[in-house]
């Protein structure tokens, strides 16, 4: 049988291929920075990673992970409810919590876990969930596992999200959906209006603020802070793979009885090891540096609105964003990748994004500002794409 799959297999990659859709890795020789070098020796300037507050490398935290590593052990070698829960684990939990004004917080191995597990326990076929169309794919995949019925509205229209909320009158519960973030384009979800219309429909909110968290609102605690919302959102979902270190690990932090039941219920709390203690031990010391100093964020603010100014400046077709996410819209796959290379010759570290990451026709570069980049390095990526994008008769 394996022949005849293998041969089928090989079509669909050459496809790929020839579609211009086909992606390789990159391989990077350090540590995350903003600054990084590749394998074959060569420095270059990160723009695409999801280190928006410049942690991943951040000597306080790894001397956390350093310590707790010694102190505690490399692995856990258990699921929570067996023997897998140190007092780490539940002062990392706290720490969320306190970090968006909620109830209760649990974790899990990554982001993707707390948004597939979050679903099924709390929903049945008597209820609606209300999702973004351009919701994150775990998101999408969580509420595959659920047999709530399904109702999907277009990104961020609310006359939209409105009409869904009166087909789903029908069922028991509802719950709108919605990234915090959309990662693809960097717009803010119009948190605001959906809790309006929650209220008026009686629905409840759930939030994934993956790529909002540490990043959007005054003091960056994602988009309840932005509209004034901490504490009254019922599910929030996250990771700290992104703003909060960039290790792995992922929560859902929100109202206590919600956390309980997915304690006693949610399928990949309860079957994957927890969280190795140095990853924890980094992740308690991202929030106690957040707690007392917020001049990353003020940074990462300041860097994205220079950025974006001088790329527009330029001519680029940027999406309106209102993160640390600069959608440079390229609309054909082989083009971005084309311009993408270029960059790379430049010393300028992007990716190009095309179907089925983003739809057909819509091929970008996906450029992410961090507070490590300094002004120079925001000017050489600029002037690296100013270059290129000549070349290639972007602008």
């Amino acid at each position: 049988m394996y022949k005849e799959f293998q041969t089928y297999l090989s079509e669909q990659l050459t496809e790929i291929r020839n579609n211009g859709l086909y992606k390789t890795e990159r391989i990077i020789a350090s540590a995350q920075d903003a600054v990084i070098k590749l394998s074959n020796g060569k420095e270059v300037i990160n723009f695409c990673a999801n280190n928006y507050l410049g942690l991943s490398n951040h000597p306080k935290l790894k001397e956390a992970a350093s310590q707790a590593l010694q102190e505690r052990g490399y692995g856990m070698s258990s699921v929570r409810f067996i023997c897998g829960t140190q007092d780490l684990h539940k002062s990392l939990e706290q720490a969320i919590s306190d970090y968006f004004g909620t109830e209760d917080s649990i974790l899990y191995a990554a982001c993707f876990d707390a948004n597939g597990g979050v679903f099924e326990p709390l929903l049945s076929e008597e209820d609606a969930i209300i999702s973004d169309a351009l919701n994150h794919a775990s998101i999408i995949d969580g509420v595959r596992l659920c047999k709530a019925q399904r109702y999907r509205y277009a990104n961020a229209d609310m006359q939209d999200l409105e009409e869904q909320l009166k087909k789903a009158q029908a069922q028991r519960f509802r719950l709108i959906v919605t990234d915090g973030v959309f990662s693809m384009d960097g717009n803010v979800a119009p948190l605001d209006k959906i809790y309006e219309l929650s209220r008026k429909y009686n629905a409840m909110v759930m939030v994934d603020e993956s790529h909002s968290a540490g990043v959007v609102g005054a003091t960056g605690k994602g988009v309840s802070e932005v509209y004034n919302l901490r504490g009254e959102i019922e599910i929030i979902t996250g990771t700290l793979g992104k703003a909060f270190g960039g290790g792995i690990g992922g929560f859902t932090t929100g109202k206590k009885e919600i956390i309980e039941m997915l304690r006693q219920r949610s399928r990949p709390y309860l079957f994957s090891n927890s969280i190795p203690p140095a990853v924890v031990a980094a992740g308690i010391k991202t929030f106690d540096l957040l707690k007392t100093d917020n001049s990353l964020n003020r940074k990462l603010h300041e860097n994205t609105k220079y950025f974006v100014t001088r790329m527009q400046e330029a001519g680029f077709d940027i999406k309106p964003t209102q993160s640390a996410i600069c959608a440079v819209m390229l609309y054909d796959a082989k083009l971005s990748q084309d311009l993408a290379a270029r960059l790379l010759d430049e010393g300028i570290y992007v990716v190009g994004f095309y179907y089925p990451v983003v739809p057909k026709g819509q091929a970008r570069i996906r450029v992410q500002v961090s507070a490590a980049h300094r002004k120079e390095d925001l000017d050489r990526c600029v002037d690296a794409f100013i270059k290129a994008g000549k070349a290639l008769k972007v602008i």
